[in-house]
């Protein structure tokens, strides 16, 4: 029986350290003092023109207070890197913290998740084993009150995931409206630890195909995918259906750790090239087994970003899957993240991804060799069903969640696709040799 060995190193992509002279170049009013010590002119320069704009700005607008030095240089710093691209920030303290939750993969709350429509606060869906959804929290449900405040009208989503979050083990209580029945009611409910698990779904489809979809990249997505895998294998499947729709991305590492078993040793799976030549950098398969042979269809549509596109070029482009579904996003960049002082941090584009044959798909995307477009009502019935696969009784469903399960016609390509590949390879075998009595 063929298995995977679970990846035993990490390669860490996203960067760490301070950045000195980015940081020191716009926040003039507490380092003006090492101007100085700048050999480059054209900095120096630079600098000293910042801290003039901050000088006149501090000393001259109408309202003191909110001028302040520390204010101004961060209010800078926003503006000098959120104005090279969409994906570079500048992460304040708290941001960064978030920031660092998300790419672990953890979180503690209370496990729901939550979107704005038209300025209500409302539940897509309780993450299965949450206290949320033990609590009876249902999709569909508004949130009106956190501990009694009321949201108010034009709260940013992140100031509400904000009230729910918090220390494990405290409580909170939420006010809820359930439209279907027009019922107020609260909860209190006990936040924690949220482990969500990047590798949401790992079934057999009938007849013997493998299943695997694929939220996100993180810290635990490699492992998960071999654990899936390999218990996959271990049921004799004869064909895998990989699934990345809707994954926005993540980790680099991850996503080389996922594409591994399907490459052999050293060979490139994507690399990386950053502004000079010598910021070219490769990542290549580590294991030592032979690589998977069994026949892969990816799944993606215009949801699938970054580290999801690292997995489904690598695997498009050397010919190991067919690719069905839709146009993948084209988010071909490689953000560093940065450390400063003060728990803040600087998420920063220093290079782009390609394919192992050179391919750089930044804002264009990747093209499905087997297209299936699907409408936006059916893209957003079938995220809920992917999220909650543990409702399997479409009545059931259908009471929980407003509408019957529907047919997902991206998924049965595939399913189509594989079948043809082992029917093509079935047929291509060599006939057994006739034997003379």
């Amino acid at each position: 029986m063929h298995t995977v060995t679970p990846m035993l190193k990490r390669i860490l992509t996203l960067a760490a350290g301070i950045v000195l002279g980015f940081g020191l170049a716009v926040a003039a009013g507490r380092v003006a003092l090492a101007w100085g010590i700048f050999p480059d002119r054209e900095l120096s320069h630079a600098s000293a023109y910042v801290k003039e704009v901050l000088q006149l700005v501090n000393e001259n607008y109408v309202d003191a207070p909110a001028v302040g030095y520390d204010h101004l240089a961060k209010s800078a710093i926003h503006g000098l890197v959120e104005s090279l691209d969409p994906h570079s920030e500048f992460l304040e303290s708290k941001d960064y913290s978030t920031l660092e939750e998300e790419l672990s993969g953890d979180f503690s709350g209370i496990g729901v998740q939550v979107e704005l429509r038209k300025g209500r606060v409302v539940v897509i869906a309780p993450i299965a084993g949450s206290p949320g959804e033990r609590a009876g929290i249902q999709r569909g449900d508004e949130i009106l009150r956190v501990d009694g405040k009321a949201l108010e009208k034009g709260l940013s989503m992140d100031a509400v995931v904000d009230r729910l979050r918090g220390q494990p083990g405290t409580k909170v209580v939420v006010g809820l409206l359930r439209p279907g029945t027009g019922r107020s009611f609260e909860l209190t409910l006990k936040r924690e630890l949220i482990k969500q698990a990047s590798v949401r779904v790992a079934r057999v489809l009938p007849p013997h195909t493998g299943y695997i979809q694929i939220a996100e990249f993180s810290e635990h997505t490699g492992d998960e995918f071999i654990e899936a895998l390999n218990k996959l294998l271990k049921q004799d499947i004869d064909g895998l259906v990989i699934d990345l729709r809707g994954n926005p991305g993540g980790l680099l590492d991850a996503a080389v750790e996922v594409a591994e078993p399907f490459f052999r040793k050293n060979e490139l799976i994507v690399y990386t090239q950053g502004r000079k030549p010598s910021d070219r950098e490769e990542y290549r398969a580590s294991v030592d087994e032979e690589p998977l042979t069994l026949p892969v269809a990816v799944l993606i549509n215009a949801g699938s970003a970054s580290a999801a596109e690292v997995v489904t070029g690598a695997l498009k482009d050397t010919g190991r899957a067919v690719i069905v579904g839709e146009r993948s996003f084209g988010k071909g960049s490689v953000q560093s993240i940065f450390k400063l002082k003060n728990g803040e941090g600087l998420r920063l584009t220093t290079a782009r991804y390609y394919t192992p044959s050179g391919v750089s798909i930044h804002e264009k995307g990747i093209a499905p060799q087997v297209e299936v477009v699907m409408t936006p009502d059916e893209d957003a019935k079938l995220r809920l069903q992917r999220l909650r696969p543990d409702v399997s009784d479409p009545a059931e469903f259908k009471e929980r969640f407003g509408f019957l399960p529907i047919a997902d016609r991206q998924l049965q390509a595939a399913l189509d696709v594989l079948k043809g590949v082992n029917l093509f390879d079935t047929a291509a075998a060599p006939a057994p040799s006739a034997r003379l009595p």
